[in-house]
């Protein structure tokens, strides 16, 4: 069986395999094809994935000789249409969001998978590359703000009089906020967190954050640790909330989003206008619809003194970790597929049946047969 490695396009930096994962897979007695300076922009020369038993091979060769296709970012339909007709196509395609790929998949009868489809299980938590990769983007969130601001961050007792800690927002407890709250924290900053879900409370807590409290908020256990959609009452009071803490704030950092939706709008316009001049917003929702109204997809924008970042794939700022961890959940997803070195697919195995987008024809994920029926 063989296994081909593309080099991602020029805005991803991250590679799905690093050397020492190629070197995993060659004990599996597994053929790996490595398209030259796949893993460059991530500091892995070809000499290294050779070195760990992988072949140099063109890109179009790949294609047409691969069984397995491992990638991040989705290919093309001209480039699927490469592939041998019994390949399998895995990345992070997307496929809720980009319908026009997944049903071109599901009418070629490709067989892919999507690995920010994996189950938010116990069970699946090696393989969540959702959640890995939230914790490179809400530590580099912090980075970029720290950047950003015109002050420090902690608190400074100098001759030349006191230095108060710069004020943190973070909107959204999941890993990305709870990654950026535990930096901000090791920063100096004081630090105020916001979730819908009770549940992250004690988890911000317990990182020396305070918690922005809005009651009234709907739970559901079903949504595998994602926030829901609120009502219209609770959605107002919620704006007001943070509207009240984003004034008093010199950063703030979204992350609130609902899979398969549009990302819910938490900073107003009213609330940009209202913040000190020289404050940073970083918006690390904004390819899905943005937590600010004011942010715009992979722009800076500057309004009344105020910049507001929107980023897209900040997890390609940090390719090296970024690929390291990619792989890692790669590799435990694989074990599920690949048995005594042949592909393996258990479609009564709940983490492949939910990570599959299609197979001969059909849709196999719950979720994206749920998205076919809208």
């Amino acid at each position: 069986m063989t296994i081909g490695i593309l080099k991602e396009p020029s805005e991803e930096s991250r590679v799905a395999f690093l050397p020492e994962a190629v070197k995993t897979l060659k004990s599996w007695n597994l053929t790996i094809y490595i398209e030259p300076n796949a893993g460059s922009r991530a500091f892995a020369p070809d000499e290294q994935y050779q070195e760990a038993g992988a072949a140099l091979q063109s890109r179009e060769q790949i294609l047409k000789e691969a069984d397995l296709i491992c990638g991040i970012q989705p290919l093309s339909k001209e480039e699927i249409d490469l592939m041998k007709p019994d390949a399998v196509l895995m990345g992070q395609l997307n496929a809720l969001f980009n319908p026009d790929l997944t049903n071109y998949l599901i009418s070629s009868k490709r067989t892919a998978f999507s690995m920010e489809l994996v189950p938010r299980t116990t069970r699946a938590q090696s393989m969540d590359v959702l959640s890995s990769m939230a914790t490179v983007v809400g530590y580099k969130a912090v980075l970029m703000a720290a950047d950003l601001l015109p002050r420090f961050f902690p608190m400074f007792m100098t001759a030349a009089g006191s230095i108060t800690p710069a004020r943190v927002l973070v909107i959204g407890a999941g890993v990305a906020g709870l990654q950026a709250i535990a930096t901000a924290k090791r920063l100096g900053a004081a630090v105020f967190a916001f979730d819908v879900r009770q549940a992250a409370k004690e988890e911000v807590l317990s990182l020396g954050a305070k918690f922005v409290d809005v009651e009234g908020a709907t739970e559901d256990k079903s949504a595998g640790g994602y926030a829901v959609e609120q009502s219209a009452e609770y959605i107002q009071k919620q704006k007001d909330t943070i509207h009240e803490h984003a004034s008093k704030a010199d950063i703030i950092i979204t992350t609130a989003q609902i899979p398969g939706r549009k990302a819910p709008l938490l900073v107003e316009e009213r609330t940009v206008l209202n913040m000190k001049s020289g404050s940073v917003i970083i918006d690390l929702a904004a390819s899905s619809g943005g937590n600010c109204a004011l942010s715009q997809p992979n722009q800076t924008v500057e309004v009344n003194g105020v910049r507001i970042v929107g980023v897209d794939n900040l997890a390609a700022k940090m390719p090296q970790d970024a690929s390291k961890m990619y792989g890692k959940n790669y590799l435990n997803f694989l074990k599920l597929i690949i048995k005594t070195g042949e592909l393996n697919l258990n479609f009564e195995d709940d983490i492949v049946t939910g990570t599959c987008v299609c197979h001969q024809g059909a849709a196999v994920s719950p979720r994206i047969i749920q998205s076919q029926t809208k």
